[in-house]
């Protein structure tokens, strides 16, 4: 199996171990939750976002695909806000446990970087093939991580469908609030 499609397929599953090992050694402060959980909610935010755009496909885990090239909402700004939602809702709970620092905050950028080009160059892979000069110019516009400010003059209208996002992120609303309660039972009562 090619690495780039093993860490495609369990992205969602990936994060658990660096999750485990911060809540063992977490040092929770006051200070260190709340700003853990406004950069929790600004990830989830941008991942609502963009799956309100690209739809519940944004789930599949079997193999890269798209049936159209997103371009408009969050893709206006940047080509991966799911993955930039992921960065922070990680990033987080790294900065909620407050475990090892600065060590872990290093540690986790070099960890999710690494998965994510894998993720990211098996994706463009897809999108180029499929999407030849249409994906050409866009890429060529739109950062693959930092968002900019102005929007992408090409994108394609597309409605946004908030109630879909809501029932697509049921599972991530879930594991945030599970994570957040652990993070306070392990401070608080441990």
């Amino acid at each position: 199996m090619d690495i780039r499609h093993f860490f495609f397929k369990y992205r969602s599953y990936t994060p658990v171990p660096l999750i485990i090992l911060v809540l063992i050694i977490a040092k929770t402060t006051w200070i260190s939750y709340l700003a853990g959980l406004i950069i929790i909610l600004a990830g989830e935010a941008m991942r609502f976002w963009g799956v309100a755009y690209a739809g519940s496909a944004t789930r599949t885990t079997g193999r890269a695909g798209a049936d159209k090239l997103i371009t408009d909402g969050p893709f206006a700004h940047v080509r991966n806000p799911l993955y930039v939602g992921n960065f922070l809702l990680s990033f987080g709970v790294v900065i909620m446990c407050w475990a090892w620092m600065p060590w872990m905050i290093g540690a986790f950028l070099i960890l999710f970087y690494l998965q994510y080009s894998l993720i990211i160059v098996h994706e463009e892979e897809f999108l180029q093939k499929h999407f030849d000069d249409q994906y050409k110019k866009y890429i060529s516009s739109v950062p693959r991580w930092l968002p900019k400010l102005t929007v992408y003059k090409n994108r394609n209208r597309i409605v946004p469908k908030y109630d879909k996002a809501i029932q697509s992120e049921r599972r991530t609303f879930q594991s945030i609030i599970v994570v957040c309660l652990l993070v306070l039972i392990r401070w608080l009562i441990l």
